[in-house]
């Protein structure tokens, strides 16, 4: 169990540092996904999914003792990955503005799922324990050596996830998306 807790936290590090390569400094700062007309359908499916993941943090992987909060938790990442299969379906027609998207990007987006749903999946599978045909679900990570780690992790991505959350939101608007606008231009680089 302490080596699925080490994978469990390596792939939501990478899966984070990953997609705010994508999701924030592509997507919003340098492509500007939410300013062109073909792609405002992507940039709501990036704003659900940038909301659901402080969620899957705080309902899967923080509320450890709550059969209630886990149970909320499966019903986010299911949401997510159906959120998710709709953004790959429009993508392609999103991107016509740039010539379609780039093969680069197509892979980074195969590795920031890989990594999290991986995270996810191996977490699962320290939560859920099937014995003689019966499930039992894990409630107190306390007795496994890195789970303070994992927690801190956790706790420590939430704030970042819960901004980026409130950035996508704030570009569905068109006011505070005038604001942005004003403000990224200010900057010449990248």
């Amino acid at each position: 169990m302490e080596t699925a807790i080490v994978i469990t936290s390596i792939s939501l590090i990478l899966f984070s540092i990953l997609a705010l390569y994508d999701g924030f400094y592509l997507h919003i700062f340098k492509y500007k996904l939410h300013n062109q007309s073909e792609s405002k359908a992507e940039h709501y499916t990036h704003t659900i999914r940038a909301v659901l993941f402080p969620a899957i943090l705080y309902f899967l992987f923080l509320k450890q003792d709550c059969i209630m909060s886990f149970i909320i938790g499966l019903t986010i990442v299911a949401l997510d990955i159906f959120v998710m299969a709709v953004d790959a379906f429009i993508e392609k027609d999103s991107r016509e503005f740039m010539g379609g998207l780039p093969r680069w990007e197509y892979i980074l987006h195969l590795f920031v799922n890989g990594f999290h749903f991986a995270s996810i999946a191996v977490f699962l599978s320290i939560k859920v324990n099937v014995k003689n045909d019966k499930i039992a679900i894990l409630s107190n990570f306390d007795q496994y050596q890195n789970y303070q780690i994992f927690d801190a992790i956790v706790i420590n991505l939430l704030p970042g996830a819960i901004l980026i959350a409130l950035l996508h939101l704030f570009l569905c608007i068109p006011k505070t998306r005038y604001v942005w606008d004003n403000l990224r231009a200010k900057i010449q680089c990248c």
